[in-house]
């Protein structure tokens, strides 16, 4: 079945377009495009990555239905890993709801590990049957993965007959891509060059690095795989790229408004006439039109652009604020803000005043209030507003820490043994029950000696881990003044698979969130913020709370605003994002600034201390940053204050940032 290339993608770009703008009508919030010859890709900008997948996902309806209602077939190419996730779960929905059917679909897979058994847990062809093939109506003989289970002799002959089916098919409609830290596209590293196909390739040393986590230790990632070449990938009709977070800012940047170059292999979709990047605001922060829009076009100038802006100047020039002149204004093509203002003072007045305003020491800080601090794992709390829970402590403030998930699977076998030979000893003088002990210990080292890496533990290896990290955050409260009995253990559902991929947020999930704020009734909360978590637990703990906050307003008439409270509506907590594990608030988002003393931040980083499984060496560091989390948090937080004082505003020794939604 031949398809003309060139024929179907000018169709193919006026749905695409046709699809986004109708989800812009359904509430999508899109950024503008800039100018042509700045981008050479074009890009989708979204507020939030959910929307991407049913962007994405919407676009691939539309085209299975077409195929289906013709008696043809459509052809996907898809993609694995933490990004598509959200489209095909989308998919799914679409099938049992909407009855999409997938039944006269043909799929392609963009690579494979090598070599990976098929049943292996780290496998894609499981990953695609797990999240998707068995969920839908899809034919197993249509479903396409490259083969990572061939003798090394039979990589060469399997990876033709791979191209060759793709041919057979008629080639690929519509191919999802992610993009890696290096601008991989499926695994085409450094160097991949653009008539590349279907072959065996060595992974890249930070590809690996990134992967790590998935297989519980870098040491146990695979070296090689089987990746479609990037002349496959550039025959595919029509291409979604999707990229979300901060961490793929740089590289979507580099991909998008950098010329093409071999060593960054997204670069090449430049050449495509039919591919869209659909990214979040996170993962947009690089490109030009969003982080210095009044470089391209002329703007309104509002007052976060304001702020935006003159510290984007200040830092440029190396000035403090109230230093800033004409002329630096209009070498920066930022002459209309000063004639907004009428002089470079006026406007320099102003975001000196607007950012001085932001700072709120302990006096100005809540008293005598509930307040509930959500901890998506038993460290996040301590990690990213310690010094915030120390002050709050000593305003006399009524507060509970939830810890939304057990966070065990971030503990290493070897703390397991050790706490086991702590129980055996304590066993062996009749402290505690020997038999009970011995039972206990026999079964985790069967477990533990027969466990593969990244196999699922059994529960008494769970529960133990489980426990451990529960202890450590009892403990690293009380180093910031709260009493143990303020710490409340949640253990989410979706968090309970044993492995690193979770569940989809569920209603099991929001009613234990929406049963502790019905408990506790709080005036605040704080929230966990970051968007660059390695595996999605922060943004999926925000959204179990952004659901249960929505239930509870729906069923108890909760006023909008917990300033408008009347008789018989339950208020609204107000809403604090914190950030710290992965990165700060940039001063220019911050809705307050937190100043912190030299003993509170060292007081903090004791508290991070507590938290032993995670130090030294964290089983889940993120693949961005090697430093430990103290480490990462002592700059963070110094930094913070040391880029105020470049500024020419007060000089603090260290600071924590927040948002509030």
């Amino acid at each position: 079945m031949e398809r003309s290339v060139a024929g179907i993608r000018r169709d193919a770009v006026v749905h695409d377009e046709t699809e986004a703008r109708g989800q812009s009508d359904r509430g999508l919030s899109r950024v503008p495009h800039v100018p042509s010859g700045l981008e050479h890709i074009r890009t989708v900008v979204v507020e939030d990555h959910p929307d991407i997948a049913r962007l994405v996902a919407n676009r691939i309806a539309t085209l299975v239905r077409e195929r289906n209602a013709s008696g043809e077939r459509a052809v996907l190419g898809l993609a694995t890993g933490s990004t598509p996730i959200g489209v095909y779960r989308e998919l799914i929905r679409m099938h049992q709801q909407e009855g999409l059917s997938f039944a006269n679909v043909v799929t392609f897979n963009l690579d494979e590990y090598y070599p990976m058994p098929k049943e292996s847990i780290h496998s894609y062809h499981r990953f695609m049957w797990e999240n998707l093939f068995s969920h839908i109506d899809i034919k197993p003989e249509n479903a396409h993965i490259p083969p990572g289970d061939v003798t090394r002799d039979q990589i060469e002959d399997a990876a033709r007959r791979y191209e060759n089916e793709i041919a057979r098919a008629g080639g690929i409609d519509f191919q999802i891509l992610g993009i890696g830290k290096t601008g991989h596209i499926g695994f085409n590293e450094p160097g991949s060059g653009a008539e590349s196909r279907t072959r065996l390739v060595t992974l890249d040393a930070v590809t690996r690095k990134d992967a790590a986590a998935d297989f519980f230790g870098e040491e146990f990632v695979p070296r090689e795989a089987i990746t479609m070449g990037i002349a496959t990938i550039l025959e595919a009709r029509e291409i979604a790229i999707i990229a979300t977070g901060e961490h793929k800012a740089s590289i979507v940047q580099r991909a998008v408004e950098g010329g093409v170059d071999m060593e960054v292999a997204a670069t090449f979709l430049q050449r495509h006439p039919n591919t869209t990047f659909y990214l979040d605001r996170a993962a947009a922060a690089e490109l030009t039109r969003i982080k210095t829009p009044w470089l391209i076009d002329q703007v309104q100038w509002t007052q976060e652009l304001i702020v935006r802006a003159v510290i984007w100047l200040s830092q440029q020039t190396n000035k403090a604020i109230l230093k800033l002149t004409q002329r630096d204004y209009a070498d920066a093509r930022m002459s209309s803000l000063v004639a907004k203002f009428g002089s470079p003072g006026e406007v320099n007045g102003k975001v000196f005043n607007l950012l001085g305003s932001k700072i709120r020491g302990k006096s100005k800080l809540p008293v005598g209030r509930k307040i509930i601090c959500f901890s998506p794992h038993p460290d996040d709390d301590v990690i990213s507003m310690g010094g915030i829970l120390r002050k709050l402590v000593e305003n006399d403030n009524e507060i509970v820490v939830a810890y939304m998930t057990s966070g065990n699977i971030a503990v290493f076998d070897h703390d397991v043994l050790r706490y086991v030979d702590f129980l055996e000893r304590m066993a062996h003088e009749d402290h505690i029950d020997r038999a009970k002990v011995e039972a206990l210990a026999t079964r985790v080292h069967e477990c533990l000696d027969q466990k593969r890496p990244g196999e699922t533990d059994i529960a008494d290896v769970q529960n133990i881990k489980r426990i451990i990290r529960e202890s450590e955050a009892v403990s690293g409260i009380e180093t910031v003044g709260l009493p143990r009995s303020a710490a409340r253990f949640l253990n989410l559902p979706f968090y309970q698979t044993g492995k690193v991929r979770k569940d989809p947020i569920g209603p099991a999930d929001v009613a234990i969130v929406r049963q502790l704020l019905e408990e506790t009734q709080p005036e605040m909360i704080f929230v966990a913020g970051d968007l660059s978590d390695p595996h999605g637990t922060h943004r999926m703990c925000k959204e179990a709370i952004d659901l249960a906050l929505v239930e509870r307003s729906l069923t108890d008439g909760a006023a909008p605003s917990n300033k408008t409270q009347t008789a018989g509506r339950v208020p609204r907590p107000e809403v604090w994002l914190y950030r710290g594990a992965w990165q700060e608030w940039p001063i220019h988002e911050a809705t307050w600034l937190v100043p912190l003393s030299q003993e509170e931040l060292r007081l903090k980083i004791q508290a991070i201390f507590k938290h032993q499984s995670q130090k030294d060496s964290a089983p889940f560091p993120g693949g961005y940053d090697e430093r430990e989390f103290w480490q990462r948090v002592e700059a963070r937080n110094k930094g913070t204050a040391a880029e105020l004082d470049r500024l020419g505003l007060a000089e603090y020794f260290a600071m924590e940032a927040y948002v509030v939604e």
